[in-house]
């Protein structure tokens, strides 16, 4: 599942044009992403470890999935799909926001994506692609922001963003 370009977007999530991937994170362009937070019966967060070969945010952990819908892909769908790829997970979605970040990565990548964040419940373990995620763990969220405070460089920056916002949503409801 080649997932080589990205949807260039403006701040409203018009869709202006496409780009290679790599480039997008080189050049800095604004793009379409999504995450997916995916919570069980307990209240805690399955989160998984990036495989260390991952061009950017290798071996830090992060939500439960997360990728680019290519040109031509309905959001929703292309979510669902990507689940099932890198965590052999399927289950219903939700969409709960969006938001746009900006952050300087490693390997002199921007990321600067126009994130939309879906939200699902399994309790069901992951049967991970090792090509995409080497390992997972569920936590409670208090545990999460306990240990992103004591170790923030374990976390990639988009978990860090959006999850308080996501958290905040579910102890809201």
């Amino acid at each position: 599942m080649d997932r080589n370009n990205v949807i260039l977007v403006d701040e409203n999530d018009q869709q202006i044009g496409e780009m290679d991937k790599l480039l997008a994170h080189k050049n800095g362009n604004l793009h379409r992403a999504f995450s997916i937070f995916i919570f069980n019966d307990k209240s805690e967060l399955l989160l998984q470890q990036r495989a260390s070969q991952k061009y950017h945010g290798g071996d830090l952990w992060t939500n439960t999935c997360c990728s680019h819908p290519q040109p031509g892909e309905q959001l929703k769908e292309s979510a669902l799909e990507r689940l099932y790829f890198e965590m052999g997970l399927q289950c219903d979605l939700e969409y709960s926001h969006s938001f746009i970040y900006k952050a300087n990565v490693e390997n002199n990548l921007i990321e600067h994506e126009y994130d939309h964040i879906f939200v699902g419940f399994s309790n069901q373990d992951p049967n991970l692609n090792r090509d995409e995620a080497q390992d997972f763990k569920w936590m409670h969220l208090e545990d999460i922001f306990s240990d992103i405070a004591v170790q923030p460089s374990k976390y990639t920056y988009w978990f860090k963003e959006a999850f308080p916002l996501v958290a905040r949503k579910l102890i809201d409801k």
